[in-house]
């Protein structure tokens, strides 16, 4: 056969700044077939014709379109059938662009958390007004502190039937409930909790706590270390003619999630308190 008008494989892939192995994948999808394929070397060959084909290949994967789309349409090209894929496809990143607008929120919170934690004034308890958040829980009675077996599966059972894979670094919060308080028994947990974000699209039952005044205490440790602050808060609550009136909230912002140094480690625990 004539090969004067034909382009090896390797011509080609450096013609459209394609790889040889995208070239052979499109073949073996039987989006695009060489013209001519050389018996005695296996050589692949393409022609001018496929110009057109190749181009269009290439514009569609740089919309993100998936081959199998692209083979179905150049198998049936036809007018209608691009505006149907570019409609499609146009649906396809608006979603994105949103996930990727809700990732980088999540990471702009993330690092002002660990900026905050690292700024922390441990061991210092203080009164805050803590703002309104948005969360879902799961009750669990009797939850040993040192079970994180329960706790893992507690935070999975939250997750479970979410539409988007959920990512909830630093927002997973284990709590006492108010009863238990005034017992002063801080040897067990009582619930499992996450906050969530404003971008967060939980589905399942969520509860808005209000913006309300808390007793709070950062300190250095893990929810192991957290019996000995509940006790000194107890203390100060007591001393301070306050009164306990919900469950706390405690909450590990930095652990081994994001360092090994268990003296890097800043655990944070509010009790929402009103006056007696």
């Amino acid at each position: 056969m004539d090969k004067t008008n034909l382009f090896s494989i390797g011509n080609i892939a450096k013609l459209f700044s394609l790889s040889v192995g995208s070239l052979r994948h499109y073949e073996n999808l039987g989006i695009l077939n060489p013209e001519y394929i050389d018996e005695k070397t296996g050589y692949r060959y393409y022609s001018t014709n496929q110009f057109e084909c190749l181009n269009t290949i290439r514009y569609l994967r740089l919309l993100d379109m998936p081959l199998e789309q692209i083979g179905d349409f150049l198998n049936n090209r036809d007018i209608s059938k691009m505006q149907e894929m570019l409609h499609q496809q146009k649906e396809y990143v608006v979603e994105k662009q949103k996930e990727l607008r809700n990732i980088e929120k999540k990471i702009n919170n993330r690092l002002n958390q660990i900026e905050d934690a690292l700024s922390s004034q441990l061991d210092k308890i203080k009164i805050q007004n803590i703002s309104s958040k948005r969360i879902a829980y799961l009750q669990q009675d009797n939850c040993n502190r040192l079970n994180l077996e329960n706790l893992e599966q507690a935070i999975r059972q939250i997750e479970k039937n979410q539409k988007y894979t959920a990512v909830f670094l630093g927002k997973v919060g284990i709590g006492i409930a108010k009863e238990n308080l005034l017992k002063q028994k801080f040897d067990n947990y009582d619930m499992v909790f996450i906050i969530l974000e404003n971008e967060d699209e939980y589905i399942g039952k969520t509860e808005i706590l209000q913006e309300e005044k808390c007793v709070v205490l950062r300190f250095c440790g893990c929810h192991d270390n957290s019996k000995k602050q509940y006790e000194k808060m107890f203390k100060y609550i007591k001393e301070n003619n306050l009164k306990i009136k919900g469950f706390s909230r405690e909450i590990a912002l930095i652990d081994y999630g994001i360092t090994n140094d268990v003296n890097k480690f800043v655990t944070e625990i509010q009790i929402p308190v009103e006056d007696k």
